[in-house]
């Protein structure tokens, strides 16, 4: 269970730095070209969620191929365990891209 456990917890923050580092070095790039940061990092870090989950779980083709092997097999221990990593990495990359929309919120 801690192996699981510590996956899960480097899934979360493997997805929010991505998501969080991704945002911020688009939001330097735009000072340097001279655009407004706040709509580029905003922007940048709704495109990057998905890459980060895709990152986080280690790919696009295992975890799916260990959800379709053990589900057909009736094993549906491991099936589970990908699903959470999966939703823990999605969590990960979620709290960031609001993390990002707060830092970047309309300030009036």
């Amino acid at each position: 269970m801690g192996s699981f456990l510590s996956k899960a917890l480097l899934d979360f923050f493997i997805a929010f730095g991505i998501v969080l580092g991704g945002a911020i070095l688009a939001g330097i790039g735009s000072v340097i070209a001279l655009q407004p940061p706040s709509d580029t990092m905003r922007h940048i870090a709704e495109h990057l969620k998905i890459w980060a989950v895709v990152a986080a779980v280690g790919g696009t083709i295992d975890p799916i191929r260990v959800i379709e092997s053990n589900f057909w097999m009736g094993n549906l221990n491991p099936v589970f365990k990908q699903l959470i990593f999966i939703f823990v990495s999605f969590l990960g990359a979620h709290l960031s891209t609001e993390l990002v929309h707060w830092i970047c919120r309309e300030r009036v």
